[in-house]
């Protein structure tokens, strides 16, 4: 007599769940990404709802830290055009969730090391919005060559496997 098993387990591959909103392209060019994070974000109806239509741009944004917490400025999430009066402003600064040994370790790191706090994507996990935050440095203009290169070169090798 064999008893079946019910696992709860969660899938294998950590982004089965998740549906990207947006996703900050040139910060991979500006910056040399050194450490992420996952972090909440507060938001009202009206985000929610703009941001499930796409409505959403991470380019000029970063993150400060203030009081001991954690803000995300210059994010521009569109109004949603149904809200009429209960419509948010585009470019508010929103509060990140995260726990106070991350806000000391991560945030406070970027402080004292000069390091930049940087959105790398936005994303939908299990219906709730979430921030990709990188700890990054500035790269310079020699370096952003280099790795162009880097790309350009390991690009062609892909090509030349593929065809052998």
């Amino acid at each position: 007599m064999t008893k079946s098993r019910k696992t709860n387990a969660k899938p294998d591959r950590e982004h089965d769940n998740e549906r990207v909103i947006a996703q900050n392209r040139k910060a991979r060019h500006l910056y040399e990404v050194l450490d992420t994070l996952e972090c909440g974000i507060v938001l009202v109806g009206s985000e929610v709802k703009s941001l499930r239509n796409g409505r959403l741009s991470l380019d000029e944004a970063y993150g400060r830290v203030r009081d001991g917490e954690v803000w995300l400025v210059g994010c521009d999430i569109q109004e949603y055009s149904y809200a009429h009066r209960m419509n948010h402003d585009p470019r508010r600064p929103r509060k990140l969730l995260m726990h106070r040994r991350e806000i000391r370790k991560f945030a406070c790191q970027a402080y004292e090391k000069n390091l930049t706090l940087v959105p790398l994507k936005m994303y939908f996990k299990e219906g709730r919005a979430k921030v990709l935050l990188g700890l990054c440095r500035g790269r310079k203009l020699y370096d952003k060559r280099e790795a162009k290169k880097k790309q350009t070169m390991q690009r062609e090798m892909d090509r030349a496997m593929r065809r052998s």
